[in-house]
């Protein structure tokens, strides 16, 4: 169930792994970064198992995940937050994310195609320090509510070889959560993000192994409530992968987000564009099987701890489980 093979005409879970289908097109997470402490991408959670693979055979998939982090920017650095300055941040973030993906029944050769929408709930908690007048206040707040919504149109997948597999995509988060700009803690960044991203995944049969890649770039909008503007973030993940006996598998994974260029804004401005960037490394542990030996159930858990970060949360506690079904 693990691979696209040539040489088969069996069905979709015969040769490749649906968390790869599902969890690479809304991995692009929500995470700790930009204005407010909150930002879109978490470094090494947007790679999975064959993620430049999208299945040759129509199949609707299902996915639900929960991502965990617990991290903070020292209190050397100021942080732009609720249209103020902090003294550094710490930051608690639970993320549960439901996925529904369809792959439509287009024959176009060696292309396939598939869109996808995910329903984002988010629990976080931010702890700041701000500025009152020529004094410092610790302040803390909380919210749990929806998240914004996140879609991908269409994922152009192209089969190089048997082996060699490339999928494109334009992926949207919409602002459509709450929004309060005097608020520290807000289950939505205001703003529209456009992601053209490609992923790349490269088959070693005989030595049971892969090695996995997704590249992608993240345009903001401007924040109209706080005039903050986000500069483009460049994220890269990638992930070597030895299957085991039993349906097992596991690898390491190494992400960094790179901020291109400045943040602009008053705020943005007076912290000199709060250009960051980061560095994660952690494990990943999965495992395939088939409910009643025909319907493919993948399942996964990653640990990538921060282990270099710049104006960016810095986090030793970041979890991902991630379980996927096809139909």
């Amino acid at each position: 169930m693990r691979h696209f093979d040539s040489t088969k005409s069996a069905s979709a879970g015969k040769y490749f792994r649906i968390l790869s289908i599902v969890a690479s097109f809304m991995l692009c997470t929500p995470g700790h970064a930009t204005e407010g402490g909150l930002g879109r991408p978490v470094a090494g959670a947007g790679v999975v198992p064959d993620i430049g693979v999208v299945s040759p055979e129509p199949i609707t998939a299902i996915s639900l995940s929960e991502i965990y982090l617990d991290g903070s920017i020292g209190a050397d650095r100021q942080v732009p937050i609720a249209g103020k300055t902090s003294l550094g941040i710490d930051g608690q973030v639970a993320f549960t994310l439901a996925t529904l993906l369809k792959v439509w029944d287009i024959h176009t050769g060696a292309w396939n195609f598939a869109s996808s929408v995910t329903l984002p709930y988010v629990w976080t908690k931010v702890d700041a320090s701000l500025a009152l007048g020529s004094r410092q206040a610790s302040t803390s707040d909380r919210a749990s509510n929806l998240f914004d919504l996140y879609f991908t149109p269409v994922i152009a997948g192209y089969h190089i070889t048997s082996v060699d597999h490339v999928a494109f995509s334009f992926n949207i988060w919409a602002p459509t959560g709450q929004y309060d700009p005097n608020a520290l803690a807000n289950p939505s960044l205001n703003n529209w993000t456009f992601i053209p991203q490609v992923a790349y995944t490269r088959i070693f049969p005989h030595w049971g192994f892969e090695i996995d890649a997704v590249m992608g770039v993240q345009f903001y909008t401007k924040n109209t409530a706080t005039n903050y503007q986000n500069a483009p973030l460049f994220t890269f993940d990638v992930m070597a992968l030895k299957h085991l006996p039993g349906g097992f598998s596991a690898g390491l994974i190494v992400g960094t987000v790179q901020q291109l260029g400045n943040d602009t804004g008053p705020t943005a401005d007076r912290l000199n564009g709060f250009r960051g960037h980061d560095w994660a490394v952690g494990p990943i542990v999965t495992y395939d099987t088939k409910l009643d030996g025909k319907t493919p159930l993948s399942l996964s858990v990653r640990w990538v701890p921060t282990v270099s970060s710049q104006n960016r949360l810095k986090s030793t506690s970041t979890f991902m489980m991630t379980g996927a079904i096809a139909f």
